[in-house]
């Protein structure tokens, strides 16, 4: 991957410098209390816009994956022992920046008898008896598909829980190399069986076809996913996956109607959408 030239960025994906009150308060009280957002080490380009709608995103369980996908920037390898106190610092700083929407998600902790189940859950119990009127999406991992772990999740009942299935179905094994696309799809069916109101989010440009997204859209509505986003991918470094093509702003809008004309209460698709993108919106 390190001799793929790189293509040059479209202007499409500038992003402008963050602005308003809202977004002050915020990023004053992060470098106050020096709290950390998934926002800032992940280099979101929403970021802004994001904080000034009082919403951010939290990353649990460490910050080594114990997969290495071939699109995520996030380190790989052994991780530490789990923090058992992790639960009550990420509420205290939700509660700390006055976030009225928070975004959980974590890294794959396969090396977890529970995969890190435990941990989400008194994560998701410590924010709701820190911030009662704080709402909750979690992006969650697969769990292995070992499913006794998701219906913890289901039991604690976020407002949303979302799963990315990252790729159309030709890609996966690329891309998401230890993850399984119709494992993905099963997971999202059971969550909704279980009365959760559900998320998933696909990356453009990967070399993707047109009829490919169209087909994974149309699986991610048979299995009655309320919420889909759709952004471009961005190459974390030269040792990730290239960008293959940067889709336009015009093909977003083609795809984002598509997906409305589909039946799926939400559609974000845009350059710089992101899985948290909105998010919001979403629990409404």
């Amino acid at each position: 991957m390190e001799n793929t030239p790189r293509i040059k960025k479209p202007t499409w994906l500038r992003v402008k410098l963050p602005v308003g009150e809202n977004y002050k308060k915020v990023r004053g009280l992060v470098d106050q209390h020096q709290l950390h957002t998934i926002c800032e080490s992940g280099s979101c380009p929403n970021m802004g816009e994001c904080w000034g709608e009082g919403t951010a995103t939290f990353m649990i369980l460490g910050n080594v994956c114990t997969r290495s996908c071939g699109f995520c920037g996030v380190q790989t390898g052994k991780p530490a022992e789990v923090d058992p106190f992790e639960p009550g610092k990420v509420a205290h700083s939700v509660k700390t920046m006055q976030i009225k929407h928070a975004v959980i998600t974590s890294v794959d902790r396969d090396d977890l008898k529970d995969g890190g189940a435990e941990i989400w859950v008194q994560t998701v119990r410590a924010i709701r008896h820190q911030s009662p009127g704080t709402t909750l999406e979690t992006l969650i991992p697969d769990f292995a598909g070992k499913w006794e772990n998701l219906q913890a999740i289901i039991d604690v009942a976020p407002e949303v829980v979302s799963h990315n299935l990252e790729t159309v179905r030709r890609l996966t094994k690329n891309v998401r190399v230890q993850a399984k696309y119709d494992r993905s799809l099963e997971l999202l069916f059971r969550l909704k069986k279980g009365g959760m109101k559900t998320k998933s989010g696909i990356m453009l440009g990967l070399g993707e076809s047109q009829e490919e997204v169209i087909e994974t859209l149309e699986d991610l509505k048979k299995v009655q996913v309320d919420i889909v986003t759709l952004g471009q991918y961005l190459q974390p470094t030269v040792n990730h996956l290239p960008v293959v093509e940067f889709i336009t702003p015009e093909q977003f809008n083609v795809y984002r109607e598509m997906g409305l004309k589909m039946g799926f209460r939400h559609v974000e698709s845009g350059p710089l959408v992101r899985s948290s993108y909105h998010a919001e919106k979403h629990i409404l």
